[in-house]
């Protein structure tokens, strides 16, 4: 109890941090779309450069973010095929993103490093850059197809420099070259300004929103596989490495089931206002499975990380 009361005070900030994004939208008329290009292009990336820069790495390690990386495209692309059946509109297109991945940023950071301490949170970044990955590739690929072409979705693809960060970052560091010390605090102060400007669009975007969920449909999809199917797909690998192979230990499991249990990602509101796809509909599921997740999360880690 002591420590979902921990937890639960540790997330308080950002509940904050939405509401105060409401406030700038609702009287100083600002926008969700004018920070979302900052966001994708700026800031995102070079969280990303910065957290792999500082990971101590090895092909093991390396392969981590694949892992997630197909993870997170295996439970997007089974729910998109049940998506096109059940969803009913333009949103089907961005159901991969709002189940494969989660709020591991701006939500699961602050989380990490309160139950696994500084050496836990570098593996759970590494775990969260698999999620990253995923919103840039294949994620954004199915959410575009929505509303463009194949080829102008992978045009607008690798118009995204997460992914490039990524492979930079990787060569950087086995290369033995790190972040300049006097562009430290540069790189601290853009991972604080991820957090912020993260949950900030969530409460910017739910001006225009309207009932409880908008589409039902689409919200109860995205419950479903957000809170049951990922999980459960995080336990299932556990289980089956314990067994097995045993390729990874018990803290980069728990650092797995924690990226499973996020709630939507913020980032999902980001590309629907990009790509001008329903994004008060995101942006209103989203923040319900945030504060879902205020309860849930607490629960969770209570019966399969025992912190």
């Amino acid at each position: 109890m002591t420590a979902a009361l921990a937890l639960l005070y540790k997330l308080l900030p950002l509940y904050v941090t939405v509401i105060l994004g409401w406030l700038a939208g609702r009287f100083l008329e600002a926008r969700g779309s004018h920070i979302a290009g900052i966001m994708m292009y700026i800031i995102t990336p070079s969280v990303v450069f910065a957290g792999v820069m500082r990971a101590p790495l090895s092909l093991e390690v390396i392969a981590l973010p694949f892992l997630i990386l197909g993870l997170c495209s295996l439970i997007g692309y089974a729910h998109l095929l049940l998506a096109r059946r059940w969803v009913g509109d333009a949103s089907a297109n961005l159901i991969p993103l709002a189940v494969g991945t989660g709020n591991t940023g701006y939500l699961g950071i602050p989380v990490a490093l309160l139950l696994f301490g500084e050496q836990g949170l570098s593996i759970y970044i590494l775990c969260m850059l698999g999620t990253v990955l995923y919103e840039n590739s294949v994620g954004f690929y199915l959410a575009a197809r929505g509303r463009y072409s194949v080829a102008d979705c992978l045009r607008k693809m690798s118009r995204l420099p997460s992914l490039y960060g990524f492979f930079l970052a990787v060569a950087l560091n086995l290369g033995g070259i790190g972040i300049p010390s006097i562009f430290e605090p540069l790189f601290d102060n853009l991972r604080g300004a991820y957090s912020v400007f993260g949950m900030m669009i969530i409460g910017m975007s739910i001006l225009s929103f309207r009932g409880l969920a908008g589409n039902l449909r689409f919200t109860a999809l995205a419950f479903f596989g957000k809170f049951i199917a990922w999980p459960l797909v995080a336990l299932l690998l556990w289980w089956l490495d314990s067994q097995g192979p045993q390729i990874y230990d018990r803290q980069v499991y728990q650092a797995i089931f924690l990226v499973s249990i996020t709630p939507i990602a913020a980032n999902t509101v980001v590309i629907a206002t990009l790509l001008d796809l329903e994004p008060a509909q995101v942006a209103g599921s989203a923040l319900l499975s945030t504060l879902v997740a205020l309860f849930s999360i607490p629960l969770m880690i209570a019966l399969f990380i025992g912190a």
